[in-house]
């Protein structure tokens, strides 16, 4: 069966794979979440871990945000879940949030980190913050694949728990 999500062929040069495996990414979580109320992305479908689809897609926003705006675009837009001293915010208050918001905002998001990787070549770094550190916009879309892969697991075991669907 051929895959809706993911158009890049073996053909294409890095910098077309790297953005097609982060779109693929970045289209599974929005199916993750897809048809369900906001009531069951707030479960805690596991029920030893915080961890709710509401919550995933709340601190993936944020982690397009740092990673692409803040560290690579050098811009500062500030935190979107700075309420409280918790630093797990994005997953621990939930009980206002809704599906429609946190798409909004998880949209928008990819939105400007697709604005800032345009803007960028493979090689451009950005500074981190708070160590200093140099990271090359081909380091940042890695490990923006990566941060998406590993909760993507988290919520594939979170979907099931909740309505029984699974796969990609």
């Amino acid at each position: 069966m051929n895959d809706p999500r993911f158009n890049v062929t073996n053909e294409a040069d890095e910098r077309a794979l790297l953005a097609g495996f982060l779109d693929w990414q970045r289209q599974t979580l929005d199916r993750k979440c897809s048809g369900l109320t906001d009531v069951q992305l707030r479960l805690h479908a596991i029920p030893s871990s915080n961890l709710t689809l509401l919550g995933l897609l709340r601190h993936l926003t944020g982690v397009e945000r740092w990673w692409v705006r803040t560290v690579l675009g050098k811009e500062s837009p500030g935190e979107l879940y700075d309420e409280t001293d918790d630093f797990d915010e994005d997953f621990n208050k939930l009980d206002t949030a809704t599906r429609e918001q946190a798409l909004a905002a998880w949209r928008a998001e990819v939105a400007e980190a697709d604005r800032v990787i345009a803007a960028h070549s493979l090689g451009d770094e950005g500074t981190h913050p708070g160590s200093g550190q140099q990271h090359s916009l081909h380091w940042v879309m890695l490990h923006m694949i990566d941060e998406y892969a590993r909760h993507l697991g988290h919520a594939d075991l979170l979907r099931e728990a909740i309505d029984g669907e699974a796969g990609e």
